[in-house]
């Protein structure tokens, strides 16, 4: 009697632990879709742990060290027709280490002058690209290029900037800050950087 009853207790327990998992996942807002990204799944349809051949995709999904989770990316707000000016926060472009999307201590003061310059700037937004270097494959790193761009906004959203005001773009490998084929280039291009956005007149 006392075994069945432990039984129906544990059953009840992995019930309610599995829907307490499923329900409670939240979806960011205000990011964009990955372009050609297969539906449903995970960015990139890789599980966590998985492996791809090639350089910066072998196998270690990143994170925000914040714990969002990184399925089913609803539409951002989009801000077409917005003016771009690459230049004002061109000095605060994050920098990330090899297959990651953990911000470094060292770089998190540049996303704080970024919330600062947005905070002083009250009509603007921010667009921030997600990049990569050339190693791994191309849906990988576009995937990873985005998992870096949400944990930068994250941060943005946790330093008391409004959601609406932060959209998302994965570029993968596509926009190299560096040529060549070496760590010197690799460093540089895995990054976040800024784009501000302005309302046109």
């Amino acid at each position: 009697m006392k075994t069945r009853n432990y039984l129906n207790l544990l059953v009840c327990v992995l019930a309610l632990t599995t829907l307490v998992t499923v329900g409670c996942k939240k979806k960011p807002v205000g990011v964009t879709p990955l372009p050609n990204a297969k539906s449903g799944g995970q960015v990139g349809d890789l599980p966590p742990g998985g492996i791809l051949p090639g350089g910066e995709n072998t196998g270690g999904m990143g994170n925000s060290g914040t714990g969002t989770s990184t399925t089913g990316f609803p539409a951002g707000p989009g801000h077409a027709g917005w003016s771009e000016d690459r230049a004002a926060l061109q000095t605060e472009t994050v920098y990330f280490d090899y297959d990651s999307s953990t911000i470094k201590g060292s770089e998190k003061s540049k996303i704080e002058n970024v919330a600062a310059y947005l905070k002083s700037h009250g009509s603007a937004a921010v667009k921030v690209e997600g990049n990569c270097d050339e190693r791994g494959t191309e849906e990988y790193n576009r995937a990873l290029g985005e998992r870096r761009a949400l944990a930068i906004r994250e941060y943005l959203i946790n330093s008391g900037i409004t959601p609406d005001s932060v959209d998302t773009v994965s570029y993968g490998e596509d926009k190299p800050a560096a040529p060549g084929h070496n760590e010197a280039a690799w460093k540089k291009n895995r990054r976040g950087e800024f784009v501000v956005l302005t309302a046109p007149k």
